[in-house]
């Protein structure tokens, strides 16, 4: 089969396509699934960076996002059989293989079947970005009815997700974008005010909007963004960061506030080998589904990327920042 490794860190012009055994099930409860689409995220391009930093072998399959048709299945699998279209999030850590491959040995626990409203390329983009907004925003935020969540670049992979489960969760959102094509995007998301930080004082804008402060403000972009999500809480609310707090982040404002911090990872479980977690992450996927099902989440595929144009899709997501999400496909 192909499938794109990374030999040694570097850019983008490190991925390599390759041609590799297809994998064989390994465990009763594994199943191999045949690809047809791999979701993009930016813990790849980090994972391809600074490889040195996570628990894998080179060369590597990245890639935690996949959605594919079930070839085969273990003596022990019960819910799912050939022939099935399922999706999942598997990454590829401590020898297990990443989805940037025509064929992938997946844990039924992690999977899901993919809901007949999605195409192969929209589910493969759902998994990472809905698990990571639903942890941080009911997990760690404990978001509530009829709150006011400010979500930091809301047409961003997790942004435009987390904008549609706060609104379905009746909440209202703030969300920052940098240009007037993302603010359509966000508006088409149910977001109630939209700030292009480019051009606003994002601050004085969510206070005015919020009278005084939202209840929960989530941060997906990390630096002085976070500081800036401090000042727009009010006192005694969350704030919620899938990003390393930087050395020289300020944390003055946060504690006159009394807010409430959490931190959002959702490659713990597969970092730290913890398969009740990852178990339920599969069950998250099954909330996905239904959400999707229902047609009240819309995962939006900004772009899709034959395999051998992995190294053009990571430049694209470095450079450009695009909305949604990006794909590769299997043609």
């Amino acid at each position: 089969m192909q499938a794109i490794r990374i030999h040694r860190a570097g850019d983008a012009s490190s991925l390599s396509l390759d041609e590799v055994d297809i994998p064989a099930i390994q465990h009763d409860s594994q199943v191999l699934v045949r690809l047809k689409a791999a979701g993009i995220n930016p813990i790849d391009t980090k994972i391809r960076t600074h490889p040195e930093a996570f628990p894998l072998e080179l060369p590597y399959i990245p890639g935690c996002d996949g959605a594919g048709i079930i070839e085969a299945v273990g003596p022990a699998v019960s819910h799912f059989k050939v022939g099935d279209e399922v999706f999942y999030c598997q990454c590829g850590f401590h020898g297990v293989q990443g989805s940037y491959a025509e064929y992938a040995v997946v844990e039924q626990h992690y999977l899901a079947h993919k809901p007949h409203t999605l195409s192969f390329e929209q589910a493969a983009a759902l998994p990472l970005v809905f698990i990571t907004a639903w942890e941080a925003l009911f997990d760690r935020a404990r978001l509530q009815h009829g709150q006011r969540v400010l979500i930091q670049a809301g047409a961003g992979g997790v942004g435009h997700v987390a904008i549609q489960l706060a609104k379905e969760q009746g909440c209202e959102v703030a969300t920052t974008v940098s240009s007037d094509e993302k603010a359509e995007f966000v508006k088409g998301l149910g977001a109630d005010c939209i700030i292009n930080y480019q051009q606003e004082d994002v601050v004085s804008r969510v206070n005015d909007w919020s009278d005084g402060g939202v209840d929960v403000a989530f941060d997906t972009v990390g630096g002085k963004v976070l500081e800036q999500c401090f000042a727009c809480v009010r006192p005694y609310g969350d704030v919620v960061t899938i990003l390393q707090p930087d050395a020289e982040t300020q944390w003055s404002e946060a504690r006159l506030r009394n807010l409430r911090f959490s931190m959002e990872l959702m490659l713990s479980p597969a970092i730290m080998q913890l398969p009740a977690e990852q178990a339920r992450h599969g069950n998250l996927l099954k909330n996905a589904a239904a959400f999707c099902s229902s047609r009240h989440l819309h995962v939006h595929v900004a772009e899709s990327f034959p395999l051998a144009k992995a190294s053009t899709a990571h430049k694209l997501l470095e450079q450009q920042h695009p909305s949604g999400k990006l794909l590769l496909r299997f043609d």
